[in-house]
């Protein structure tokens, strides 16, 4: 039964040929069901409408007449057809006209529709008959060959069978080609995926010609696999980088462990290669915890925590928190929002992509320049979180390099950094359906996260 269950060509076939024959069987039955009921209640009336006939010929011109009837009816009308059978008989049920030369043993005197079978033309023939009496104690035989549509119905049932046997090969048939075909470009989409299997990423399927569902299947497969090469280059990449980054700071910790094993120095020189240690131990674990934080964004389990959000807020609680460390280092920091903006989100990533922005721009801008945070709804209707800086800004050409995880450009190699806060602020943009967009500020760096609101009120 489980085998009858799966999908191939061969059960397709028995489906669609078993599913034909019920059809067939169902509109023949019914067929058959309304020829037979017509035929058989045609064939009463008319029995019935004879006999009411001679009946009438019998009580207006007595026996001479029904006598004279009979003979021109089986005749004249029906004799050679013998498709009409009509017999008068006396009180012993001998033959005194018609076309039947013996009243029938199995039939009664009872004024009701019979079958038997008598002898016409030398042979047995299925007969309905209708006896009534009449007065004087004569009787009166009127009947029909049930016979003549014999060859009809086997017409009938020839063209049944041969109806059955076409759709049985039509349909084994067209399983079989069907077969051929799907097993043909089976094989091609098996020839390609070995070669995929084999390590070359950039491979992918030949697309048939045509819009059937075959090509939105290969459509689809290879769409999987440009990300199923994106992602794994991306793997590549961050291994490389991550090895490449976690390579400074456990060689400087091994340096400063070794130094201290070898030369022994005096405990403040100790403390303080010890606390350099603890720094190189910190900044490794804040490359995992970084990377850890993206993996779940990128998972989107943090998307079931979204919760009604006022954006505006977050930029000024975030300008809020920022102020100081921008005094300390003398820039100036301000902050416009035009408010409420409420959007359904993760206030946490939001706070922290803010933050790691702001962040950014007083990192990477000159004393006594000036940093401007906003918020406002954009005029398609999206929120638009700004972070605008006067710096040295990003060449157009390394713009979309940023966004790339440990990628970090010629100007910020001097800068402590490790290259994932714009990566984690385009992640976290991204989970909330949003972007990412860096642009010339002229001087400086204008980084907008653009991302999906609510309408606003009346809008």
């Amino acid at each position: 039964m489980r085998k009858l269950m799966r999908y191939s060509a061969a059960n397709v076939a028995l489906v669609f040929v078993g599913v034909s024959m019920v059809a067939l069987a169902l509109f023949a039955g019914v067929l058959w069901f309304a020829w037979s009921h017509t035929i058989g209640a045609g064939r009463e009336a008319a029995l019935t409408d004879d006999a009411a006939r001679l009946e009438a010929v019998y009580r207006r011109d007595g026996m001479a007449g029904l006598r004279s009837a009979l003979e021109i009816e089986v005749g004249m009308r029906y004799g050679r057809r013998q498709n009409v059978i009509m017999l008068l008989a006396d009180d012993t049920h001998r033959p005194l006209a018609g076309n039947l030369p013996a009243w029938p043993a199995e039939v009664g005197e009872v004024d009701a529709i019979q079958h038997a079978v008598v002898e016409l033309g030398g042979r047995p023939t299925g007969v309905i008959l209708l006896a009534r009496p009449l007065a004087g104690g004569y009787r009166l035989l009127v009947g029909r060959n049930v016979q003549r549509f014999d060859t009809l119905q086997r017409t009938f049932l020839f063209g049944l069978l041969n109806a059955g046997s076409i759709v049985s090969l039509v349909g084994i048939g067209g399983a079989l080609m069907m077969r051929h075909s799907v097993l043909s470009q089976v094989q091609h989409i098996s020839q390609a995926t070995h070669a995929i299997v084999q390590g070359d990423l950039s491979h992918r399927l030949a697309d048939p010609a045509g819009a059937d569902e075959l090509h939105e299947l290969v459509a689809t497969v290879n769409r999987m696999l440009d990300q199923i090469e994106t992602l794994v280059e991306g793997v590549r990449n961050v291994s490389n980088s991550i090895a490449h980054d976690l390579r400074t700071p456990l060689s400087e910790l091994r340096s400063r462990l070794e130094e201290l094993a070898v030369t022994r120095p005096a405990p403040e020189q100790a403390y303080a290669e010890i606390d350099g240690a603890i720094a190189d131990v910190d900044r490794v674990i804040g490359i995992f915890n970084a990377l850890l934080r993206m993996a779940e964004i990128d998972t989107g389990v943090r998307r079931a925590g979204f919760v009604d959000v006022d954006a505006a807020d977050v930029a000024a609680e975030a300008a809020e928190f920022y102020q100081p460390v921008a005094e300390l280092k003398g820039l100036t920091l301000t902050c416009a929002v035009n408010g409420p903006l409420p959007l359904r989100g993760d206030p946490l990533l939001l706070a922290q992509a803010m933050g790691n922005l702001i962040d950014n721009a007083i990192k990477y801008s000159p004393e006594h320049a000036g940093i401007h945070v906003g918020a406002a709804r954009a005029h398609d209707g999206a929120i638009e979180l700004v972070v605008a800086d006067t710096g040295h800004g990003i060449p157009d050409a390394e713009k979309p390099r940023v966004l790339e995880r440990f990628y970090r450009c010629d100007a910020s190699r001097g800068t402590p950094g490790v290259g994932l806060g714009l990566s984690l602020v385009a992640t976290v943009a991204k989970l909330h359906g949003g972007a990412l967009i860096l642009n010339d500020n002229r001087p400086g760096l204008r980084a907008a996260l653009m991302l999906p609101g609510d309408p606003a009120p009346g809008g």
